[in-house]
Formats: structure tokens, C-alpha cells, sequence
């Protein structure tokens, strides 16, 4: 490669998710996450795609999220794979190529994480020292922080907390069988 330098891992992941994004740009289907790891002779890339939640109005903090469904992660799919494929992104080496949703054990680290999941239970790690863990439904996604309604409340009936980001440590997505409002996961 004379003139040419490889471009390294953190670049490469960091175009891919540029480009992919504007490959997507007005679908309703966002890059949450890529990453790029070495596979033997190969690399796995992966894709992570959510639904766009740039649109909702401000003022709408409540309103349910309808997960990707296959067809959209499908067609998706064809689309990222097409922009690496005409990019010089991935070089010459070959490369395996995975395109999904985030799973349910990936934290919740940005406001659009938590506005996907309001209506599902979450076990948040408090900052406060001692604090601890607590477990509510996502009622809420405002721009100062989260509205959790206690676990066992199903009703909806008591006191929600209110926690500000800053009170946030981590959280994520408890497995639900069967959900309050009648949806399985």
C-alpha cells in the first residue's frame, strides 16, 4: 500500500458508523453501536440498529416504543451491507458482517436508550453512596432525568421515583415472560 496507511480500529469503526448512519438517514432505523473485531483470517462486524426516536415531540416523555421488528432489520440489513460493500471501509480483507438490535442486557447509556424501553421494568444502579439498586417500569423519559414506577405496582397507582441523571449509575432492561400490559417479550 504504498502512500496508503491502514486505517486503525477506532477510525474504521468510527466511519462505518458515519457512513451506515446516513445510509439509513430517513428509514426510522438508527446505528446504536458498531464494533469491528479481529475473527482469525476475517473481522466481525457488528451492527447495532434501533428505532429513531429523533422524530417524537419533545413534550411526548410516555409514549411506548415499538421495538424493530424483523422485516425492518431485514431490509436494514441490505442496506448496511450494500454501503460496506461499496465503501473502501473494510479494505481488502474479509470481513463477516452482523446486523441486530441491541439485546436486553445492554445498558441503557444515553436519554434515546431509556426513551426506547419506557413501559418495560428496570433495575437501576443508584450513584448516591449506599444507595444501592432499584427495580421499576419506566414511566417516564424527561430531559432532567427518569420516572420509575416502583416494581409491584403494577397499576401504576403509587408514588413514581423520580431520578435525575446525574443519580443514574447503570441500568438495564429486566426479562419480562409476561408484561402488565398483556405484551410478552
Amino acid at each position: 500500500m504504498a502512500g496508503r496507511h491502514p486505517m486503525d480500529a477506532r477510525a474504521r469503526t468510527e466511519t462505518i458508523s458515519r457512513q451506515v448512519s446516513e445510509a439509513l438517514a430517513g428509514s426510522g432505523v438508527v446505528v446504536d453501536d458498531v464494533t469491528v473485531q479481529p475473527a482469525g483470517r476475517r473481522r466481525l462486524v457488528r451492527v447495532f440498529l434501533a428505532r429513531d426516536v429523533s422524530g417524537l415531540p419533545p413534550e411526548d416523555t410516555t409514549s411506548r416504543v415499538e421495538p424493530l421488528s424483523l422485516d425492518e432489520i431485514a431490509e436494514a440489513t441490505r442496506t448496511v451491507s450494500a454501503e460496506l460493500d461499496g465503501s473502501e471501509v473494510m479494505g481488502e480483507a474479509p470481513y463477516t458482517l452482523e446486523v441486530s438490535s441491541p439485546g436486553l442486557d445492554r445498558p441503557l447509556l444515553t436519554r434515546d436508550h431509556f426513551r426506547r424501553n419506557v413501559g418495560r421494568l428496570l433495575t437501576v444502579v443508584l450513584a448516591a453512596e449506599g444507595a444501592g439498586t432499584t427495580t421499576g417500569r419506566l414511566a417516564e423519559v424527561r430531559a432532567d432525568g427518569i420516572r420509575l414506577i416502583p416494581d409491584g405496582d403494577a397499576a401504576g397507582d403509587g408514588d413514581g421515583l423520580d431520578l435525575p441523571w446525574e443519580g443514574l449509575t447503570r441500568a438495564t432492561v429486566q426479562v419480562e415472560f409476561s408484561r402488565p400490559d398483556g405484551k410478552d417479550l
